[in-house]
This record gives C-alpha cells, sequence and structure tokens, in this order.
C-alpha cells in the first residue's frame, strides 16, 4: 500500500484526544486506531505484537544480518483537541500557487500571504481538509511513513537490516504518550520520533519545561471598610505578574529564547490562581527562571504576610540534547539517511516538547524527525505527498546497515 493510501485511510479515524480525561488512552476511539494498526503489522508478519491495556501498540521486524543495532521507530495516534477532529473530508490537489480554497461555500481560504510554506509547493500535491477540521498530519503522517517502510522490508527480505522495532503511542497530544511506554520490552538501542514538520528536518534539541500554580490567599472584607484590612487576591495575583521580565513571553520570544508564559488565571477577591508554563533551551536558565519565581513568592509572602502566595513547581521533560550527545551516531545515522537521499539536512530546535524528550531520559535516545506535514493543530493543515514520499526512502537508508 503506498504512503498516500494508506495516510488517508488512517485520517479518516478519529483519534482526538482529551486532557480532561484521567485515563490512559483518554479516548476510547484511539482503541480504533490501535486494533487496526496491529492487525496491519501480523498482515506483514512482524513479530512480537502487542496492543496493551493502554493502547500502545509494538512489534519488530526481526534482524536479518548480524551485530547491526536495533532501530526504534515512534509515532503517535491521537490528534489534536485544538479544532474539530472529525468527519475529516481530506482532497488531493496539485499546487500551482496562489491561495488554496479549502470551501467556497464556508469562505474558507489558506491564503498564500500567511503560510510561507505553500511557495516551497508549487507543482507538488498536497492533502488539506475542507477546512472545518484539522487533516491529522500530526502525526498520522508519521505513522503512514513507519507502516509504509515495514511493509517494504517485509516484502524484501534481501535489504539487510538490524532489528527494527516499532512502536505507536496514545495521548502524545495532551503530554502523556511516553507514561506508560515499555522502553525495556520495546528492545531498541535508540529511536527516532516520526512527528515533525518539513521533510529534511532533524531535531534534537528541545525546551527544558515546567509548570508553575501560584494559589493567592487573600483577606474580603466589604469596600467601604477595606483600609488596612482587604487583601484583594486578584489584584496580588496582578501584582505578581508583573514582576516577571515583561520581553520573556512568547508573544517576544524566537528560536533559543525561553520564556514565562501565563496559561490561565481565575479569582475573586478572597483567593486567585495564577498558571504558567515555564520554557528554555538553555538548562541553567531555565532553573533560573523557576528561582525567580520562588524570589518574587518569597518577597511578596514578606511583603503581605507569611503564607499569601503558594507557589507550585513541576518539571515536565528536559532537552533532549542532553541525552542525544552522549550517543552521536545516533543523530549522525538521521543526518547521513538524508544526505543519500539527496537533501541536506536542517537542524532546528524545537520551541515544545516532543515523546522523544521524554523518552531520551528514560533511556532510549529518541531524536524527531519530519513527516511532510504542516500547520499543525488547525485547520489549515495540510501533508505533501512529494515530502512523505521522501520521508519513505529517507527511513530505508536510515535502517539499511
Amino acid at each position: 500500500m503506498e504512503v498516500t493510501e494508506r495516510f488517508l485511510r488512517y485520517v479518516a479515524i478519529h483519534t482526538t484526544s482529551d486532557e480532561a480525561c484521567p485515563d490512559c488512552p483518554s479516548t476510547e476511539r484511539q482503541w480504533e486506531l490501535g486494533r487496526l494498526l496491529k492487525q496491519e503489522m501480523e498482515d506483514l508478519g512482524m513479530r512480537d505484537l502487542r496492543l496493551d491495556e493502554h493502547c500502545y501498540v509494538y512489534g519488530c521486524i526481526p534482524a536479518n544480518v548480524p551485530d547491526a543495532p536495533a532501530i526504534g521507530l515512534i509515532a503517535h495516534m491521537d490528534t489534536s483537541d485544538a479544532v474539530p477532529g472529525a468527519p475529516i473530508h481530506p482532497r488531493l490537489l496539485r499546487y500551482e500557487g496562489g491561495d488554496v480554497v479549502l470551501n467556497a461555500e464556508k469562505g474558507i481560504v489558506m491564503r498564500a500571504a500567511d503560510y510561507a510554506s505553500l511557495a516551497g509547493h508549487v507543482g507538488k500535491d498536497l492533502i488539506v481538509t475542507d477546512g472545518t477540521t484539522l487533516l491529522g498530519a500530526d502525526d498520522k503522517a508519521g505513522v503512514a511513513e513507519i507502516m509504509t517502510l515495514c511493509e517494504y522490508l517485509t516484502a524484501h527480505p534481501d535489504v539487510k537490516h538490524g532489528k527494527i522495532c516499532v512502536g505507536f503511542t496514545p495521548d502524545e497530544e495532551i503530554g502523556r504518550g511516553a507514561d506508560l511506554f515499555d522502553v525495556a520490552g520495546f528492545g531498541a538501542d535508540f529511536a527516532y520520533t516520526m512527528d515533525g514538520g518539513r521533510a529534511w528536518e532533524v531535531e534534537y534539541e528541545n525546551f527544558n519545561a515546567a509548570s508553575a500554580r501560584v494559589l493567592i490567599h487573600g483577606f474580603s472584607i466589604h469596600p467601604g471598610s477595606a483600609k488596612n484590612k482587604m487583601r484583594n487576591a486578584i489584584r496580588l495575583a496582578m501584582e505578581f505578574n508583573s514582576m516577571l521580565p515583561p520581553s520573556e513571553i512568547p508573544e517576544c520570544t524566537e528560536g533559543y529564547e525561553g520564556f514565562y508564559h501565563l496559561t490561565a488565571i481565575r479569582g475573586e477577591e478572597q483567593e486567585a490562581e495564577l498558571r504558567y508554563i515555564i520554557r528554555d533551551h538553555d538548562r541553567a536558565k531555565f532553573e533560573q527562571k523557576k528561582r525567580r519565581m520562588e524570589k518574587i513568592a518569597a518577597y511578596l509572602n514578606e511583603k503581605y504576610g507569611e503564607n499569601t502566595f503558594d507557589l507550585i513547581l513541576k518539571d515536565s521533560y528536559y532537552n533532549m540534547k542532553e541525552k542525544v550527545v552522549e550517543k552521536p551516531e545516533v543523530l549522525d545515522r538521521a543526518l547521513n539517511a538524508l544526505r543519500a537521499c539527496g537533501q541536506e539536512p536542517v537542524c532546528v530546535p524545537i520551541r515544545g516538547g516532543t515523546d522523544g524528550a521524554r523518552l531520551s531520559f528514560m533511556g532510549l535516545v529518541c531524536p524527531n524527525l519530519g513527516t511532510g506535514g504542516y500547520n499543525y493543530h488547525g485547520v489549515f493543515e495540510y501533508a505533501c505527498v512529494q515530502e512523505m514520499q521522501f520521508v519513505v526512502e529517507m527511513l530505508k537508508k536510515l535502517v539499511t546497515a
């Protein structure tokens, strides 16, 4: 089955995850794709197949040469809930430039002026939606590319390779994809997540990440008699936020620059709460950002009284570069595979997280590779057919012994 056909088959299955649900998987609908992938792997004659109780899918293609490393390939089955995830109505088109009308009836147009990536796809075949849902290239492009590679390898036993370990995870979009991943049972010496954008990009640097909750305990009293008595928790919350560097927010940063991002605020005079995410590629700067929040909370507690501010910090994940540089051959293999396909690789820092970061700190070094998908988490998401085909060819080079 060609990669485009597989991709269209997978995006037809609704797999949006749900952060509000504590279960794994967070939605029952992810099981449909999990069962389909296990069956397809069985039909290909793959070994050690498992669909575990949390909807993780595992399988492998045994090595046919000695002493070659066991290479893992991983993608996630769930899709983002940022916009509707179904019903998806994909359409294949040849892009000749200019704006793309996704839905004439509803006036939904993907404008070339807004999406610079389109300029690089003139004359290419794109898969788009009708503008009412996401497409699901994140990460069903990665799933389709891995499965297309598996079909090729099982049909061509003369191609020499080490053990190929395949894993498909639930709930990556809500930050839980690596939570219950069976690293030991997976059996790979190292791995790659297939979850990036441009087909020739390699990502091995990501943010260090933490969450922060600031609970503010005020004192409410009638405003007519509030002098020297009231402590308005809402105003105190505003004071806390004002003490963070105004330029270190997502709207003012790019590249390797970190930030504090206020994600939620709620409250009234008696109680208030601020929620933040803290990000920085540099581990020392990341730690400094957390210490700054602690110092602000301590200062304000001294100013307004002990226990007025409760700060709860929790680390989420760390920059995988710390682990990747310890096994440079993993990155070199990916770079060499791209060059063998005639494409100079581009290494870019991830301004976010990835399952590969979590897995790298769980003992499985795991850079992230591109899949040919664009504009993720929105109704203007699309996938380039030629790039998906290129990724399959690149994977053949990647795993060849």
